[in-house]
């Protein structure tokens, strides 16, 4: 394995103000607060305004980060935004951040592997930097995911919401994050989960999305858990480290039940597992940064811990990392 040559160096987040609560949601379709906080985990999630897009969110993460860390993002060569929900086909929402911060010729792409967005980011950006292409890369996680929500659908209409999280990636000569990777994808389960107004006979449904979000919650349920599950191991093995020297777990945040069953799979403790769950729901490739920064604003994650970040969704794709936490 070739050493990482790419530290992670500032986190920041931003959600919009707007919430929306199971009691909400009790108004809006059958459903009650009791059976969605026990089957999901979740309590509120936060929605955008009718104005309020994708690039917004990204633009407002990374100004907290810069606010918080007092970095000058002036150099940096490279913004990645990973989301499902981009402002448009073209120009790419990363165009539109760039813009909005003012970077002048700062490279800019989006990437799209849905829930598992923001691990694979990463992936890319110490992939860019170890190998000397890129010095300084912003990875954002952002989604506007209530935009392609069908409200009249129970079973996936109490679950998303939207969000943002930042990270900062730099290049170091001694002081790399990333310590192991493991990417992968089962595209044959694509039409377990989907949104497309394109091309709507693709997975050969009945259910024509209109843009909204489709998914077999059961079937991505066993999916996420076993896909996860056993590739853990792979993802330790080629490294000095074992499951018990991992601090904390940080798995796409889908919902609490697949994060519990994940756990007892692997024997993992669920206390030092970090979620989004409770207060923004399922934010797709958001929640990641958005439970790693709330666990910083609470001062659970210590300089040097050893995480591991793992997201799972449309695609169906994968990937997981193991990090040493470098923001201080």
């Amino acid at each position: 394995m070739v050493e990482s040559r790419a530290k992670l160096t500032a986190i920041g987040s931003y959600v919009p103000s707007r919430k929306l609560t199971n009691t909400d949601l009790e108004k809006i379709v059958e459903t009650d607060n009791d059976w969605i906080v026990q089957r999901t985990g979740i309590k509120e999630r936060r929605i955008s305004s009718k104005d309020e897009f994708t690039s917004d969110i990204c633009i407002k993460a990374v100004e907290n980060l810069k606010m918080r860390y007092d970095k000058s993002l002036d150099d940096v060569d490279l913004i990645i935004v990973c989301t499902l929900t981009p402002d448009h086909h073209t120009p790419s929402t990363a165009s539109l951040v760039q813009a909005g911060l003012g970077l002048v010729q700062t490279g800019a792409i989006d990437l799209n592997a849905a829930c598992a967005g923001f691990t694979y980011g990463l992936h890319l950006a110490n992939g860019l930097i170890t190998s000397g292409l890129n010095k300084k890369i912003l990875v954002v996680g952002a989604e506007t995911l209530s935009k392609i929500t069908d409200y009249e659908d129970r079973s996936s209409c109490i679950l998303f919401g939207d969000g943002g999280g930042a990270v900062l990636v730099e290049y170091t000569e001694d002081s790399p994050s990333f310590i192991s990777h493991q990417l992968g994808s089962n595209g044959e389960k694509g039409g377990s989960l989907y949104s497309s107004n394109l091309s709507d006979k693709i997975f050969n449904q009945d259910i024509i999305d209109n843009g909204m979000i489709v998914q077999n919650g059961r079937e991505v349920f066993k999916w996420a858990v076993s896909t996860v599950a056993n590739n853990i191991p792979s993802l330790l093995s080629n490294t000095p480290f074992e499951l018990k020297d991992v601090n904390w777990f940080v798995p796409h945040s889908a919902n609490s039940r697949i994060l519990e069953s994940i756990c007892r799979k692997i024997d993992f403790p669920t206390e030092n597992t970090l979620s989004s769950i409770p207060y923004f729901g399922n934010t797709s490739s958001a929640t990641i940064p958005l439970a790693l920064d709330l666990a910083v604003k609470e001062n659970r994650i210590k300089k040097d811990d050893k995480l591991i970040l793992y997201g799972f969704g449309g695609g169906l794709a994968y990937a997981g990392l193991l990090i040493n936490w470098t923001i201080d």
